[in-house]
């Protein structure tokens, strides 16, 4: 679905994906959790422990939790580093030494996978998703996005990380995640009639840094993007993970004509969006590809 934003009505296809300039970095996976009860705040897994100290180790230089990869299986997705491990030591070489930071503000699991939510200085200051799978107790492969990190809050006072991070209502995870996955249905189709259903009302939180909070907000934001003629494509959904009500959806299409790839990530409340997060990440070329695993 292409979506080229020229007056009101249509900012609203827009509305959960608005989000700029973006970059590359690492992503892992991991098993499911123990049963718990409806609200309980999920604990820090082994696998959960392991993605935030392996993120870590790149700007502490510990190369002890890289043993938590299998370097005999490992894929890396970030379009910017070869594959395996051979590609991920050439990459962290490559940084400037002692430039990295690396602060992980959340991070979930959902089955074989973990995605953490951080702010990075790599290569520059970024905000990033990063998504790992886990095969028999090991990581064996890696999606990212990131985005440039916007040099002021939000016109609501937001930052690109700010909110609630730890899961509740873990007993609503699948319920969400069809929520989402039908959301996301819904836009591509372009299904405008039911967008605000999804929404509390004119209640609704935003991260992405040119926009302000509610609806409204929301509206005026897009409404001040549509007057430079952007287009915005959805073309697939990839994955929908999540934690309780938290949900992670990664899809590729177009922003401003450019192979984009989006990283939504949404709070849910009662069964409504309550607030959103974002980074997109333009696709280079082809050509350009250190490895042939593709973005997604």
């Amino acid at each position: 679905m292409t979506i080229v934003i020229q007056n009101k009505e249509m900012t609203m296809n827009l509305i959960q994906s608005v989000g700029l300039v973006a970059a590359g970095t690492l992503v892992l996976a991991a098993c499911a959790t123990s049963p718990q009860t409806a609200n309980e705040r999920p604990a820090m897994t082994d696998r959960k422990q392991q993605v935030v100290e392996l993120l870590k180790s790149i700007e502490s230089g510990d190369r002890k939790p890289l043993a938590y990869i299998n370097s005999n299986k490992y894929l890396q997705h970030n379009l910017a580093a070869g594959d395996g491990m051979a590609g991920l030591n050439a990459l962290l070489q490559s940084l400037p030494k002692g430039s990295a930071r690396v602060n992980t503000v959340r991070v979930f699991q959902d089955g074989d996978y973990v995605f953490a939510h951080t702010e990075y200085n790599f290569f520059g200051p970024k905000v990033g998703f990063d998504i790992f799978r886990f095969e028999d107790g090991k990581i064996v492969e890696h999606w990212d996005n990131l985005q440039e990190t916007a040099g002021k809050p939000s016109p609501s006072g937001h930052t690109m990380t700010d909110g609630p991070t730890m899961a509740t209502d873990l007993d609503q995870t699948e319920a969400n995640k069809a929520l989402m996955r039908t959301y996301m249905d819904d836009v591509l189709q372009g299904r405008r009639d039911k967008f605000t259903s999804y929404f509390d009302g004119n209640n609704y939180i935003q991260h992405s840094p040119l926009v302000a909070d509610d609806l409204t907000g929301l509206f005026a934001g897009l409404q001040a993007l549509a007057k430079q003629g952007l287009a915005v494509k959805y073309e697939r959904v990839h994955k929908v993970l999540g934690e309780g009500n938290f949900v992670l959806v990664v899809a590729e299409g177009s922003f401003c004509g450019r192979p984009s790839s989006y990283y939504d990530f949404f709070r849910i409340q009662n069964g409504k969006i309550a607030e959103h997060w974002d980074t997109i990440e333009p696709i280079p070329p082809r050509a350009e590809w250190k490895n042939s695993n593709g973005k997604f």
